[in-house]
Parts: structure tokens; C-alpha cells; sequence
């Protein structure tokens, strides 16, 4: 037996899996443990739960893959520090962080105290670990990979053909160039301080007009040949320390734009000011000049490989209005995006490097759905609510047993038919970012009002941000312009002209959503759930949004409960248990 650890560590979104005999049995981010969001840190929680769920002590760990390798690039790093001459504080920063990396090992005996690891430690570049992350479990026997995303071991961006088992890095595009700092710097400026912020800009740029497009090329720049440099006049990244914080908890990192780009601009938004339609013009501009050069990179990797299929990773692969585009806007066919494109993805990415480095040859098609991580049994769900009983009775909360699926379903789609918000907690928690039908929250679609009632409820959250559809697969494309399944939420499609008054709840201001189609043979109880609405509403889908409050998605049934309970949630479906606040 062969057993491989691979880790995104030191960084956010810090995450672990483990591979046994090549299969990934299990992957978690640490955030969901450690109950702050993007946690960054060594993973050591979801490192335990991976191992658990294997029936695995850290002795038979035979392989640890951390997805960054301080050796890589590094002719190119010692040449921009002798010619740019960078702060020192810069220069340091980038050593130690070097060393952290170094000490995996260390940090795995100090997190499993009496334990022993024996086995090989194995940096794998980060870009790599992106690539393979997304190649090695997808479907395709063949395919180009494009990674994407701020920076990692000194590039930003990295690209080659995966065929079969075989999958290297060809070319990078490296510091201080990269479209995932030029979409972090000008999410900064719009008001939007916060790590992985991005995705409020990609939910404001349909309120805009693309207004600031000609400015933003002069900022971003993209070569003949697909690749693309920035304008770093307005930028601070490459020669001034930005503080980063990415040791055992939330991730914050510094102001990246310059007061150059601010000349160019105007001046930034403060993150308390009022939004202006200047605002939402340089949020749609933003939005359309990564697309602008993304596109033409991708196009310039199709005319080189020749290969239909493409698989797409890095920080940057989380831009679902973008992903939906690319069919439409190149001449790829096939697109996979798996549920964690980020860095915790690298973990994945890692573990299937080095398996593959191994001899061992994993089977393809290894992710078609994102359900890897903890479950909770009806003992532990039962056991909770016997010791919470005199806390729900004071509360007025109604408990109702259900039999079967059948059953549970029916009450549930009920509710929801009748307007009930409702909190569905079942089986394995997805691996990403994208609450898919086991750790969600779910309203009806049909119901123009429930944006607001969602934000009074529970969410709290800016009004211009859409809520997201799950629609049952076989029913997607009647609903939705699109001929593919997508399983994440990875991917922005136009809702149906004729169909979008049927469902206002889910269709953003630009006629899209964001959908998760979902199939009986991966999520039966979830596809049952929507079929049961269907029968009543004659609508194939239910309005889902992540399980949580101002917190990371839930983990564990405690904490379902006590967001249930601190929320105006109406209805609880905790496994095969359906709570009811009375009256």
C-alpha cells in the first residue's frame, strides 16, 4: 500500500488530502476546523481527518507533497533581486518563507505528538501542483492545463499538455507580471480590502459599463503571443515589502497598487464610502480586461497544442463568469475547472505529482463531484440534539423524524414551496469554496423578494451580490444557455430568456446565474430534494448559497445547529432529522 499527504500549507486556504493506492480518499481545507475563513497556517486539523477517514496514523504515510518548492525558479529570482534590488525587508520575507517550507516534516511531528514520520518529503512547484490538480482528476485522457493566479515559487502563470500520466510545465509567465495580483490590487482600490474579495467585483461588474477598458490596457498588457506584462508603474509589489500574513489564521495582505494607478483612475474607494456608478464602471472594466487577456493566452495554447479539451487551475480558475466564456470565446470545447481551483487545490495537485512520480498510474475522472469531506452519523446528529433538547423546546423548535428519503424530501420541498428558508446538512462536506447540495442553505427560486429575505435572515451581505442556482442535470439545459454538466459552480451561463420571470431569485441583473447542475448518481438525496420541489412548483432547481454566517461553511452538525439557532432560519434538515421553529 502506498499512502501520499499532499498539503497546501503556509498560505490561505490551507488544506490537506491523502491518497491511498493512487485514489484519493479524502481532502479538506483547514478553514472548516479552525473556523476562520481562508485559515493559513500548517493544516494540521485536516491533515487529522484525512488520516482518520483513511483508517491511517501518520506512520504509514509514505509520501508528504506540499504544493511550493523554494528551489524552483531560482536563477530567475536571484537575477530580478540583482537587477531590481528590491527592499530588503522584501528579500527576507522571501527566505523565510523559504524556510517554513522547508519544515513540514517537523511541523507533522509536532502537530501528532508520539507519532513518527518516516517517509519522503517532496516540494512540488507550485504551478505544477496547479496543473496536475486539475489534469489528474479529470476526465480527459489528453488536455492542455493553464494555471493562473497571483504568484507562487516566482510565477504567476504556467501552461503545458497532460497526456495520459505525463503532465510538465512548459512555460511560465514569472514575478512581477500576473493577472491574479492586477485583480487583487484593483479589488483593493474598489473598496473591497478583504483576502478573496475578488469575487464581490465579479458579482458588481453587470451593474457597469466596460467605461475604463482603454485605461485598464494601458495597466495590463497583452503580447502577441497570449502572454501578457503589467503596467508596474502601478504597482508595489516588486519593489516595496507588502505585508503578508499568512501564519495561523486569517490571511491579510497589503495594499498592492500605487498612487500611479490612482492618477490613472481617480482616487480609490474607501471601504465604508457609498458605491458609485464609477464604481461599477471600473468593476465591469476590470472584469472584461482579465477576460481580454485570458482569452487571448488561451487562444494562442490552442493554436500551439492543438488539443480540444482544457483543464484550468490557480487562484484565477475561481473567476466563474469567465470560465462559462470560455467555449463561447475560444475554440476549446471541453473545459474542467474542479470545485477547489485555488491554492487549496494544490494539495490535490501535490499528492497526484508525486504519486505519478512514484510509477503509481491513478485512474482518471477522479473528481466528478466534491464530496471528500467529513460526515456525521445519525448517532452523532441523534446524540446532539438529545443534549441540546431543553435548548430547542425553549427555542419552540419542532423535531420530525423521517424514515426514508422519500419522506424527508417531501416535507422539505414543502417548506420550501411555502417560503420556509432552509438550512441541509447532509453527508460528505464539499471540497471548495461552493456549497453543492450537502452543507447549504436553500430557498425557492421562484420568489423575486428572497435576496432580501436571505440578507435579513442570515447572510448580511451586499445587495449586488446574485444568489446561485443547483438544477437537476438532466433538466440544465432547458433552463440555462449550456450543453454541459457542472458539477461546482464553477461557471456562469445566461438563464434562458423565456424562463428568467420564472425564476428571479437566482438570475443576476445580466440575465446569468451561477449553476450547479446536480445528478441522481453523485448527490441522490439533493437530486431527490429538487425533484420533490419540481413536482410542486414544476421549477427543476432550488436557490443554494452557502451554509454559514459570516463564518467558514459549516463542518460538523454542532455548528449547523447553532447557525440554525443564532439566525432566522425557518427549517433544519440535519440528516434524516428536520427541525421546525414553531409558530
Amino acid at each position: 500500500m502506498s499512502v501520499v499527504v499532499g498539503l497546501n500549507a503556509y498560505h490561505a486556504d490551507s488544506a490537506a488530502c491523502v491518497l491511498v493506492d493512487g485514489k484519493l480518499v479524502a481532502a479538506a481545507e483547514e478553514e472548516r476546523f479552525r473556523r476562520i475563513k481562508h485559515w493559513a497556517g500548517f493544516p494540521s486539523e485536516a491533515i487529522a481527518y484525512c488520516l482518520s477517514e483513511a483508517g491511517l496514523r501518520v506512520e504509514d504515510v509514505d509520501h508528504l507533497a506540499i504544493n511550493s518548492d523554494p528551489r524552483a525558479n531560482l536563477l530567475r529570482k536571484l537575477g530580478f533581486a540583482v537587477r531590481k534590488r528590491p527592499e530588503l525587508r522584501l528579500v527576507l520575507d522571501r527566505l523565510r518563507n523559504a524556510r517554513e517550507r522547508t519544515s513540514a516534516a517537523s511541523q507533522l511531528a509536532q502537530a501528532f505528538p508520539g507519532s513518527s514520520f518516516c517517509g519522503q518529503l517532496h516540494g512540488v512547484e507550485h504551478h505544477l501542483a496547479h496543473l496536475a490538480s486539475a489534469f489528474h482528476v479529470s476526465p480527459f485522457d489528453a488536455a492542455v492545463a493553464v494555471s493562473v493566479d497571483g504568484f507562487g515559487d516566482f510565477a504567476s502563470a504556467a501552461w503545458g499538455v497532460g497526456r495520459g500520466g505525463s503532465l510538465a510545465v512548459d512555460e511560465r509567465i514569472h514575478f512581477p507580471h500576473s493577472l491574479g495580483i492586477f485583480y487583487q490590487a484593483l479589488t483593493q482600490y474598489l473598496g473591497f480590502p478583504h483576502y478573496g474579495d475578488e469575487y464581490k467585483v465579479m458579482g458588481l461588474a453587470p451593474y457597469g459599463k466596460p467605461t475604463q477598458l482603454d485605461a485598464l490596457r494601458r495597466v495590463v498588457r497583452v503580447q502577441p503571443d497570449g502572454s501578457f506584462q503589467l503596467e508596474l508603474d502601478c504597482f508595489r509589489h516588486h519593489r516595496e515589502r507588502i505585508d503578508y500574513e499568512w501564519s495561523d489564521g486569517i490571511p491579510r495582505v497589503g495594499t498592492l497598487y500605487s498612487g500611479a494607478l490612482e492618477e490613472l483612475l481617480g482616487p480609490a474607494r474607501a471601504p465604508d464610502a457609498p458605491l458609485e456608478d464609477r464604481h461599477r464602471d471600473l468593476a465591469r472594466s476590470v472584469q472584461a480586461m482579465y477576460e481580454e487577456a485570458l482569452f487571448a493566452l488561451l487562444e494562442s495554447l490552442h493554436a500551439r497544442y492543438r488539443e480540444p479539451a482544457l483543464c484550468v487551475a490557480g487562484g484565477c480558475g475561481m473567476n466563474s463568469v469567465a470560465n462559462g466564456k470560455i467555449r463561447l470565446r475560444t475554440p476549446f470545447e471541453r473545459v474542467y475547472v474542479q470545485s477547489a481551483a485555488g491554492d487549496a487545490g494544490g494539495a490535490i495537485g501535490a499528492a497526484f505529482t508525486v504519486a505519478h512520480a512514484q510509477g503509481e498510474a491513478p485512474a482518471r475522472d477522479q473528481m466528478p463531484h466534491a464530496y471528500w469531506g467529513p460526515a456525521a452519523s445519525d448517532e452523532e446528529i441523534h446524540t446532539l440534539l438529545s443534549a441540546r433538547a431543553a435548548e430547542l423546546e425553549a427555542a419552540g423548535v419542532e423535531l420530525m423524524q423521517h424514515g426514508d428519503d422519500t419522506a424527508l424530501c417531501a416535507n422539505v420541498a414543502e417548506a420550501l414551496a411555502d417560503g420556509a428558508v432552509v438550512g441541509w446538512f447532509q453527508g460528505r462536506l464539499e471540497w471548495g469554496p461552493r456549497a453543492l447540495g450537502n452543507r447549504s442553505i436553500l430557498a425557492d427560486p421562484r420568489r423575486a423578494d428572497v435576496k432580501d429575505l436571505l440578507n435579513a435572515k442570515i447572510k448580511r451581505r451586499e445587495s449586488f451580490r446574485p444568489f446561485a442556482p443547483s438544477v437537476l442535470e438532466e433538466e440544465a439545459s432547458a433552463w440555462f444557455e449550456q450543453d454541459e454538466a457542472v458539477p461546482f459552480m464553477m461557471k456562469v451561463f445566461q438563464v434562458r430568456e423565456q424562463r428568467r420571470a420564472s425564476v428571479p431569485a437566482i438570475t443576476h441583473v445580466d440575465g446569468s446565474g451561477r449553476l450547479q447542475t446536480v445528478s441522481a448518481q453523485h448527490n441522490p438525496r439533493y437530486h431527490a430534494l429538487i425533484r420533490a420541489f419540481e413536482t410542486r412548483t414544476g421549477v427543476p432547481m432550488l436557490l443554494n448559497t452557502s451554509f454559514n454566517e459570516n463564518e467558514p461553511v459549516v463542518c460538523r452538525p454542532v455548528e449547523a445547529l447553532d447557525c440554525f439557532l443564532r439566525t432566522r432560519m425557518d427549517v433544519l434538515a440535519l440528516g434524516a432529522t428536520v427541525l421546525r421553529r414553531g409558530g
